[in-house]
């Protein structure tokens, strides 16, 4: 586990951008058990690409004018049961930080893996997300 000090800028990128923080399985559910609407979930990590691309990448994507109802975040590493939860809602990707799953009406419609995400702009990630969310929105 990485120390809450070290992570809290991280997770308050996404925070301050108007995604929910999530620390509990419970939470995790609660949220993705819905089956109504749309909810943006970025698994956040202290890696470089998350810290380049990913965070970037989604606060430029939820400006767009379609956008999912609920934007919600986990923290691998840190919140290792809401982590875990998440992820069994994205089977069958494997475990992946950072990585951005969108779903629609309970169900995983779009997903970004790490090895999607390295190597390209946040802008890219951001077009990616903002075509996903004009589909799926």
């Amino acid at each position: 586990m990485y120390p809450i000090e070290m992570t809290r800028p991280m997770a308050e990128e996404l925070v301050n951008a108007g995604f929910s923080s999530l620390t509990s399985p419970e939470q995790v559910e609660e949220i993705l058990s819905k089956k109504e609407g749309t909810t943006l979930v970025v698994v956040n990590s202290v890696c470089g690409c998350a810290a380049a691309q990913a965070r970037p990448g989604v606060t430029l994507a939820i400006k767009s004018e379609k956008r999912p109802d609920h934007l919600i975040t986990v923290f691998a590493g840190v919140d290792k049961e809401a982590v875990a939860q998440a992820r069994q809602h994205m089977v069958p990707y494997p475990p992946s930080s950072p990585s951005i799953a969108l779903f629609k009406d309970g169900e995983l419609v779009h997903m970004l893996e790490r090895h999607h995400i390295e190597g390209r702009s946040a802008q890219m990630i951001a077009d990616n997300l903002v075509g996903a969310f004009e589909h799926f929105c």
